[in-house]
């Protein structure tokens, strides 16, 4: 009789099912972090006056009136928290869009052109990676005033090499498939097989670094504020908030250390379940040879 199982695939007990657990964990963090983001994110019913102070309720322990205690200078340190994230993930969003179009312009424009024009484009994103990022930024983040703006433009600026590298090795697989062989040897001009082929290819692996780059940005963002070089010291974001209680935390108050740092983990944790699920969802293949 012959061997019915000579070329059956050998599936391990249970990885299919780890496989699907794993996945469906994914999800769940996802959807987890997304309500945790939805519901920090909401507009509270008491607004924030930036320039509040109530000397005679400083440095306040975590109560039922004020969960997250007070600060220095007697504001309350959960509506600040919240609102201090808000701030952060704008700067975070917006940075890692700005970061992503130019990265996805230079590795896209590095791997359509190919030849010395990919060679001198690489050399410039190895010349600017050897430099440190945070440094980069201080420098860049220094010729401004304090505010948004600066921190955004010193972030996507230092923040595109990634994003450029990940593009530029997509559109090189990209450009062996056959799919582009019939389009060039069609006429079809540089230009229409990079906007129509080439482009359209990348768009999933840009917009996952996109994703993964907003809380790297968030953190940047408010190191940049720790060091006073971000944003205005009376303005909330969670790097301020930290930074201004440097001196509450030497002195034994740890609340107002403690919960912005905390709500800096939050975003963290939500894209890293979003980024798992998009991941998934953009290479079936690597997830049908999970569940072998």
């Amino acid at each position: 009789m012959a061997d019915t199982t000579a070329g059956a695939v050998w599936r391990p007990h249970g990885t299919a099912r780890r496989s699907t657990h794993t996945l469906r964990l994914r999800v769940s963090a996802a959807l987890m972090g997304v309500t945790v983001l939805a519901v920090l994110l909401v507009p509270p019913l008491a607004q924030l006056d930036q320039q509040a102070v109530d000397l005679a309720a400083k440095l306040q322990p975590p109560t039922w009136a004020h969960p997250f205690g007070t600060d220095d200078v007697g504001r309350d340190l959960l509506l600040r928290c919240v609102y201090g994230l808000r701030v952060s993930l704008l700067v975070g969003v917006v940075a890692a869009l700005t970061a992503t179009v130019i990265g996805t312009a230079v590795g896209a424009t590095a791997g359509a052109l190919g030849g010395r024009t990919d060679r001198a484009v690489m050399r410039l994103v190895d010349a600017v990676a050897s430099v440190p990022h945070l440094l980069l930024g201080v420098f860049i983040v220094a010729m401004f005033r304090p505010g948004v703006w600066p921190v955004v433009i010193s972030v996507a600026l230092t923040h595109w090499l990634s994003t450029a590298r990940i593009v530029r090795a997509e559109i090189l697989s990209l450009r062996s498939r056959p799919c582009i062989d019939a389009a060039v040897s069609g006429g079809a001009s540089r230009w229409r097989v990079a906007v129509r082929h080439l482009l359209p290819g990348v768009l999933p692996q840009a917009g996952l670094a996109a994703v993964l780059m907003v809380p790297h940005a968030m953190w940047h963002e408010s190191a940049l504020s720790f060091l006073g070089l971000g944003l205005p010291t009376h303005t909330a974001s969670l790097g301020t908030l930290i930074q201004t209680a440097r001196g509450s935390l030497l002195a034994g108050d740890w609340w107002p250390t403690l919960f912005p740092g905390l709500f800096l983990v939050v975003p963290t944790l939500a894209v890293a379940g979003l980024a798992g699920v998009w991941r998934e969802r953009i290479n079936p293949r690597r997830r049908s040879e999970l569940m072998l």
